[in-house]
């Protein structure tokens, strides 16, 4: 028998399993050991600003067993808001039972019902071909973008500058 999946918008007081599951994600895709009280806060913030993001929870049985978080980028290529999805967690012995599905679904729903969005995005790990197996089942596709980032907290602005390069010019040219 599958329990019904519950779909409900976090609170302050769901600041605990966010950073949880956050940090269990961090360690399974990518192989990092998060600052918790950094993340902790950081979590917090976006259950105070709804500027920041949205997480949205899946719970069977009044135990959240799932989270997405919902950023938002505007698009001026297409005068609407396109949805990321981020922060994806599913705990291990959920997943395969339909969690990620009812929270895409419900997310999907409500943006469809907004005239001003214009599409849902997320970014993925390469090497995480499951994750990439659901996100096609579920009607995404692949586009050719590719992310590049600078990550002031891993790398120092100053290390960033002393990177850059200033262009060679001919002799002669100043």
């Amino acid at each position: 028998m599958i329990l019904p999946i519950q779909i409900r918008k976090a609170a302050p007081g769901d600041v605990a399993v966010v950073t949880e599951f956050n940090a269990h994600l961090a360690l399974e895709t990518e192989d990092l050991t998060l600052d918790r009280e950094r993340l902790r806060e950081g979590v917090d913030r976006v259950l105070g600003d709804a500027g920041k993001g949205v997480y949205w929870l899946a719970e069977v049985n009044r135990q959240v067993v799932g989270q997405l978080m919902l950023t938002f980028e505007w698009s001026d290529w297409r005068n609407g808001w396109f949805w990321w999805i981020q922060s994806v967690y599913v705990r291990k012995e959920w997943r395969g039972r339909g969690v990620f599905q009812a929270l895409y679904q419900f997310v999907e729903e409500q943006a469809g019902e907004q005239p001003d969005v214009c599409g849902l995005r997320l970014y993925v790990d390469a090497r995480n071909a499951a994750a990439k197996t659901v996100y096609e089942r579920l009607g995404m596709e692949h586009t050719n973008y590719e992310m590049f980032e600078v990550d002031f907290r891993k790398t120092s602005r100053r290390e960033v500058g002393k990177m850059l390069v200033a262009p060679t010019l001919p002799p002669g040219r100043t």
